[in-house]
């Protein structure tokens, strides 16, 4: 299959060239846009058989809950059986943005969307070519991440075009997206809501919507039924194995060193993904992705797929990430990073 590209502005989009990628979506063709967390794999999410075609272009587990697109407020309700208090609070602080809301579905949801269950995740984006292809395509969009199931996520169209190209109808251009992290998502079916991802609206700022917001057990690791995208299966992985190393930043400066130098020893070639205040001490032969300053969370998620991502074309054998603080937006890179990882942790 040929993949077509459009680039737009993504402050002044063209709206014709988003109308024929609308007409793409209406046709039950996948196209890959952009939006503020990550670029998304769009279908026409009513179309059983074309959101279908997403999980066989990514090579998705298909009881892998997708994320309804929609592009105003007042089309929650064509999807939601039901907004619940703590829901409507939420979508009047932070929507449009980067925020996914679990309700009760209507029918007309179709179950390959959902996983099969009862409830549904609806998000409407802040990204204006996001907004814009809905409002154009007329329906609501299922979108997961625009890559191959367990890399890491998009946030270029390059990077969609590296994992993707042949097997989607086209991919919109709109530049870097600005969070690089994909959206929260809050299950507001629980009688206290539940953080089931973390993401750009962090669990401090749901407190202080909510009072009370609880953290789904799967986020340490646990397992369960997902209720949302990104809760069960291995996620963000580089194509070589990465550990994850989670201290205080004294000690984890030690201990990445220490790994390091063990790697060295052994003949194999070392990547590591670290701090700025860490990277000039790293041995001269490790290939390193330097994620920002340890307290600029905003600018670590940002990097985070695509220093995931710039070991692809530099092949090592091993990876060395550096843990940051889970306050704010690090606890959505912590958790990314951990999946990255397969949960292959080194602390002391």
């Amino acid at each position: 299959m040929h993949t077509e590209y459009f680039k737009v502005d993504p402050v002044k989009p063209d709206l014709e060239i988003l109308a024929k990628a609308a007409a793409m979506l209406q046709q039950g063709r996948l196209v890959a846009f952009p939006t503020e967390t990550v670029y998304g794999l769009g279908a026409n999410g009513l179309n059983e058989q074309a959101v279908k075609a997403i999980f066989a272009a990514k090579g998705r587990p298909s009881d892998n809950p997708l994320i309804l697109h929609i592009d105003a407020v007042d089309k929650l309700t064509t999807l939601a059986a039901h907004v619940p208090p703590n829901a409507a609070a939420l979508i009047e602080r932070y929507w449009p943005g980067p925020l996914t809301i679990v309700v009760k579905r209507q029918p007309i949801v179709p179950d390959v969307v959902t996983g099969g269950l009862d409830t549904v995740a609806i998000r409407l984006p802040s990204s204006l070519v996001a907004r814009e292809l809905i409002r154009l395509a007329g329906v609501p969009i299922a979108a997961p991440s625009a890559n191959t199931s367990g890399r890491p996520s998009p946030t270029t169209a390059q990077a969609v075009l590296a994992d993707i190209e042949g097997k989607i109808a086209a991919v919109i251009d709109a530049g870097s997206c600005d969070i690089g992290v994909e959206s929260t998502v809050v299950d507001c079916t629980t009688p206290v809501p539940t953080l089931l991802r973390p993401g750009g609206i962090t669990y401090e700022m749901l407190v202080e919507v909510l009072g009370e917001v609880e953290v789904d057990p799967t986020l340490a690791g646990a397992q369960a039924i997902p209720k949302s995208p990104g809760m069960k299966y291995t996620h963000y992985a580089p194509a070589a194995p990465l550990f994850l190393v989670e201290s205080e930043p004294v000690t984890a400066a030690r201990l990445i060193k220490r790994e390091i130098d063990q790697a060295l020893a052994t003949g194999k070639t070392v990547g590591a993904i670290v701090s700025a205040e860490l990277a000039d001490s790293l041995p001269p032969e490790v290939r390193t992705a330097v994620y920002g300053r340890r307290g600029d969370a905003t600018v670590i998620a940002a990097n985070l797929y695509e220093n995931l991502r710039s070991f692809d074309n530099a092949p090592v054998d091993v990876i060395y990430a550096e843990g940051l603080a889970e306050k704010g937006l690090g606890l959505a890179v912590m958790n990314r990073l951990r999946k990255a990882a397969g949960y292959r942790i080194i602390r002391e």
